[in-house]
């Protein structure tokens, strides 16, 4: 089977490069011509992934509908805020055959719908090819760098969850099935909301009982507003829930961990993002979580908090303060 890999961004570009070590042939949309004629001339993309060359059986292309072509599974690494724009392009070359998986963890910015609801709709009147999510605890330097990882495939079709299943593992990563495909997608998306507050909470030098603290009343609110969706509760406790939120409040290559963490220091968000070449997709979420619990009836005082932190100028300590000083209740 050939591979296509939409977004070559750090984690579409490490996951082609995966691809492309397993012996997959693999093709690698580029949007930006410079990074596109830099992979071409060096193999690397030394902008969003430096120090990692690229394996022969992986190519380059700036035409999309060339790449959707090329792949009988087109992986899709674009930011939430650009899915709706890149699905549409897509579309226009997609066979029935084919299977799309989306890598991007976020809600659509304008219908605070999750990334398969959005290709659902735009798919709809082209054609249907079969759909999943592909999540899970996975900074993209360390899949690039072989290291072991596990993710979760969720797919509405089971069939279609264990191809991409069976596609993809290997002995460095291992992939799982789910049918849950709203639980991962919220899961995925909302752990990084949390882990713009742990980025807070590690700057201000609160220590590690309130980064637990923090981790595990967050894992309700992610689970709460999830289950208010219609997802199941045992996926917050797997790879896309639990494994991911942990990675992502305790890594340091977390760039939503990166701005909570400038935030602590005082700095603005327009100050932060100015001066970062890859999207925190939960500065976006934020947003989204915000309207969807309101909308539903979810409590979520941490996202309420970052909410007020990254829109409305609230203090960092004042917002920690805040949350400590709420009535007290059973857990």
């Amino acid at each position: 089977m050939n591979a296509a890999v939409i977004g070559g961004g750090s984690w579409g570009s490490a996951f082609a490069r995966y691809l492309g070590t397993i012996g997959l042939p693999t093709r690698l949309w580029i949007r930006e011509e410079d990074i596109y004629q830099e992979a071409l001339r060096s193999g690397e993309n030394a902008v969003f992934l430096p120090g990692f060359a690229f394996p022969a059986a992986v190519g380059f292309s700036n035409d999309l509908r060339e790449t959707v072509s090329f792949g009988d599974v087109v992986f899709v690494a674009v930011p939430s805020q650009f899915c709706r724009t890149v699905y549409g392009k897509v579309a226009a070359g997609l066979r029935k055959d084919q299977i799309v998986v989306s890598l991007t963890k976020g809600f659509d910015k304008r219908t605070m719908m999750r990334m398969s609801q959005v290709m659902e709709e735009v798919f709809r009147p082209h054609v249907r090819p079969r759909l999943a999510v592909l999540s899970g605890p996975s900074f993209a330097r360390e899949v690039a760098a072989g290291h072991p990882t596990a993710l979760v495939v969720a797919s509405r079709d089971q069939a279609t969850a264990r191809d991409v299943q069976h596609l993809i593992s290997s002995l460095t990563i291992r992939a799982y099935t789910s049918s849950d495909v709203t639980g991962v997608e919220v899961a995925g998306a909302l752990k990084n909301v949390i882990a713009i507050a742990a980025g807070i909470v590690d700057s201000l030098k609160f220590g590690l009982n309130s980064r637990a603290a923090l981790i595990t009343r967050g894992l309700v609110e992610i689970t709460n507003l999830g289950l208010s969706l219609g997802a199941r509760k045992e996926t917050f406790s797997g790879l896309a829930g639990i494994g991911d939120l942990v990675l992502t409040c305790t890594g340091e290559l977390s760039r939503n961990h990166r701005v909570g963490h400038e935030l602590g220091k005082g700095r603005t968000l327009d100050e932060i993002l100015a001066g970062m070449k890859m999207v925190a997709e939960g500065v976006h979420t934020t947003l989204a979580a915000r309207r969807i619990a309101r909308a539903l009836g979810v409590e979520m005082p941490i996202s309420e908090q970052i909410y007020q932190v990254l829109y409305r100028g609230k203090p960092p300590k004042k917002a920690v303060t805040e949350l400590m000083s709420r009535a007290l209740r059973a857990e």
